[in-house]
């Protein structure tokens, strides 16, 4: 977002820190000194991070992890391993069906999850706080924002230090994701109301299953 959007945060937050936004009437009101959401009524929560590329939200995931005893799902620590530092077109989406059907598992047991997504869209945000709720669990949208400049700057900074964990990025890359990223606004972050899901869909299960299919349980299951 431009520098003038959020100018109550620019004189405090130094350009090197992530600027985080944190949703949910709720969770802005009951805050620990660590700054980590606390548990309101003993459900287990899943932390969805949302941002683009270098925001920190893998570094923020890990702080709410440690945290809240959560169990954190970062899909780049199994791309790597598994697939080397090129990703394979559609297995991204194969591989997040699957973490989000361990999130939901672990959710059902009653073990706080952090999703370390990214989670561009705002169809994909509100299809995983629909499946958070029906396994009675609630859901925590955590909004990382993050300048261009600085943005790039980090990405660098990774290539140099941190290449074999890292996918490698260009400047065109960065700019053609910011086009494409739909930032949360005000409503979605304060609101407890989940949307409809998009015409064609009865249910948000039923978008899961074409968006995510490995999610769904049983999914490769002979019959």
């Amino acid at each position: 977002m431009s520098e003038d959007a959020h100018p109550e945060q620019q004189s405090t937050t130094r350009r090197d820190e992530p600027v985080e936004r944190v949703a949910g009437s709720r969770a802005k009101r009951e805050e620990s000194e660590h700054g980590i959401p606390a548990d309101s009524d003993g459900r287990p929560t899943m932390f969805v991070l949302v941002g683009l590329p270098a925001s920190g939200k893998t570094s923020r995931a890990r702080e709410l992890a440690s945290a809240r005893s959560a169990l954190r799902l970062t899909p780049d620590e199994w791309m790597i391993p598994l697939f080397g530092q090129e990703q394979p077109e559609g297995k991204r989406s194969v591989l997040e069906g699957r973490l989000i059907w361990l999130a939901l598992s672990a959710l059902r047991i009653g073990v706080n999850v952090v999703l370390d997504f990214g989670v561009w869209g705002k169809d994909e945000r509100s299809a995983l706080r629909a499946l958070a709720a029906s396994v009675g669990a609630t859901c925590e949208l955590v909004y990382l924002e993050v300048e261009e400049e600085e943005q790039w700057r980090r990405v660098q900074d990774r290539s140099e230090t941190d290449a074999a964990t890292t996918f490698e990025m260009t400047s065109a890359d960065l700019e053609r994701w910011r086009q494409t990223f739909q930032p949360p606004d005000a409503i979605e972050l304060e609101t407890s109301e989940i949307d409809p899901p998009p015409a064609g869909f009865d249910s948000w299960e039923a978008w899961v299953a074409q968006w995510w299919p490995t999610s769904v349980p049983g999914y490769g299951s002979r019959t």
